[in-house]
């Protein structure tokens, strides 16, 4: 454990008061944020490729393109998919090909500032705040599955929550200590149950297409 006044190695100064979670830790993170970060810019890539595809030539069927329940292709016809006005993973290339970089500078011993990791925790929030409309769009509007954009969900549920804690207890976020103890010890499990909630949201609302009932 730190004593008070040594210097995190990633967020600068701090007054511990509890271990830092092993995910937490730079190096651990660093992974954290490369597995989830690439994961989800190979999804998008390949959104955007579809697209590009769709663009050239209407009559093409996406390589997630099952059944009229699960298809990227009649996804991209919606105009949720492009609700800034250009395909939705462009956004994606952008934004998780920073968290990439963010891993590698991470991973090669750096330490970005505080301020840093206060506009990623901005950026990513605002992210899962996108994920979750398109969740609902998917869900309860368009009704229709995409597995790419799924994918995307994925890596963004662990990239948020685990984010979210690391920021609590480097005292990026300032946090009461119960709480802060209580995200760190709970991380994981937090990232469990919103997985489940997820699968099971998408099972219920889909129950009889998987069914066939």
């Amino acid at each position: 454990m730190s004593t008070p006044g040594t210097a995190d190695p990633v967020a600068g100064p701090q007054q511990p008061v509890f271990r830092v979670p092993r995910f937490a830790r730079p190096r651990t993170f660093g992974l954290v944020l490369l597995v989830t970060g690439a994961v989800a810019w190979v999804a998008s890539a390949i959104l955007v490729l579809e697209r590009l595809a769709l663009y050239e030539n209407p009559g093409h069927v996406t390589s997630c393109d099952v059944n009229p329940w699960v298809s990227c292709g009649r996804v991209m016809g919606t105009w949720q998919s492009e609700l800034f006005g250009f395909p939705n993973p462009l956004i994606g290339i952008v934004a998780f090909a920073l968290v990439v970089a963010t891993a590698m500078v991470v991973l090669s011993g750096a330490s970005p500032g505080r301020w840093y990791w206060a506009g990623l925790q901005v950026g990513v929030t605002l992210g899962m705040v996108f994920v979750v409309w398109l969740w609902s769009q998917a869900l309860f509007e368009i009704y229709i599955l995409c597995l790419y954009c799924m994918v995307v969900w994925a890596a963004m549920i662990p990239l948020f929550i685990l984010l979210t804690v690391r920021n609590l207890v480097h005292g990026v976020i300032p946090a009461p200590q119960i709480l802060v103890r209580f995200a760190a010890d709970w991380a994981g499990t937090l990232v469990a149950i919103v997985y489940v909630l997820v699968a099971g949201s998408v099972f219920l609302r889909f129950f009889q297409t998987f069914t066939g009932v």
